[in-house]
């Protein structure tokens, strides 16, 4: 099985400064059974950036794709919408108890007008047959409308969970914005939950992004005998960020001993982009 890891490819005139042609191009000459794209298509959640986002991505040679909400794209009472309409129209989970529910603007009011959609978390769950073993990719929306920061409700967690427990699968991976186990100066301030989700669900494997650093990390519960590595990704291609952040990751032989990580750099001068690969082993 071979994956292939974008994040944060912020779509819009104050981030996105990327060669389309180019960075399709270099992506798709990896051969791969799964795109993850753990967020942050657009810079401000504006419909255009959603437009550019999505046609990116309906430009990847991958039949199966899988992309998540980051906190830029929940800048709009309509990212939900827009999301739906030119990322992915996915199948949402929605909390089994509404009333327990303790995140921010999780359900905008009757009067919010212009909206079809007014629960705001995109959480969900796909299934995938690869190499005649089924992965199940499970997507946490970590983010909150108008902030930096992170936040998972409870009642959510226990209700994806609910779904979980309903699925049979040989594999199983965690997509989610905000890194669980490092911190930045926009954390996910409840971390502890996705944690014990984790271990709750036997989860060894966590992408996402957020920081545009890469981190490989790997968390070991000696209490528990739990152990799971947490994939950080860095940015497409941003203007703000420093010269080594902009990249992707391939993982040749996902979840094998023989896995390799593919760490393509990504390099912009005067418009001009360039590569630089490293492989990675051992994880």
């Amino acid at each position: 099985m071979n994956l292939l890891h974008i994040s944060d490819m912020h779509f819009g005139t104050r981030h996105w400064k990327g060669n389309n042609e180019k960075l399709l191009e270099k992506i798709n000459s990896y051969s791969t059974d799964l795109v993850l794209n753990t967020g942050d298509n657009t810079t401000d959640a504006l419909e255009d950036e959603f437009a550019a986002a999505g046609q990116f991505l309906k430009s990847i040679n991958c039949k199966s794709i899988v992309s998540i909400p980051g906190n830029h794209d929940k800048r709009n009472m309509l990212s939900q919408d827009f999301f739906r309409q030119y990322i992915d129209d996915v199948d949402v989970i929605r909390p089994l108890n509404p009333d327990k529910c303790t995140k921010n603007k999780l359900f905008l009011d009757q009067f919010t007008t212009g909206i079809k959609e007014r629960f705001t978390d995109i959480n969900f769950i796909k299934k995938f047959d690869i190499d005649g073993k089924s992965l199940l990719v499970v997507c946490l929306d970590t983010n909150e409308f108008y902030q930096d920061n992170g936040f998972v409700d409870k009642e959510i967690l226990e209700s994806v969970s609910h779904q979980i427990e309903q699925l049979s699968y040989d594999q199983i991976i965690l997509l989610n914005h905000h890194s669980i186990l490092e911190t930045d100066s926009d954390p996910l301030f409840n971390s502890g939950r996705v944690i014990d989700f984790v271990r709750k669900h036997k989860i060894e494997h966590v992408f996402c992004g957020h920081t545009h650093k890469l981190a490989l990390v790997k968390s070991t519960d000696l209490y528990h005998q739990h152990t799971f590595v947490q994939y950080k990704n860095g940015s497409m291609s941003s203007l703000n960020s420093p010269k080594d952040s902009n990249m992707f990751m391939y993982y040749e032989d996902f979840a094998t001993p023989e896995m390799k990580i593919h760490l393509i750099r990504i390099f912009n001068d005067n418009e001009t982009l360039t590569f630089k690969e490293e492989i990675i082993t051992n994880i």
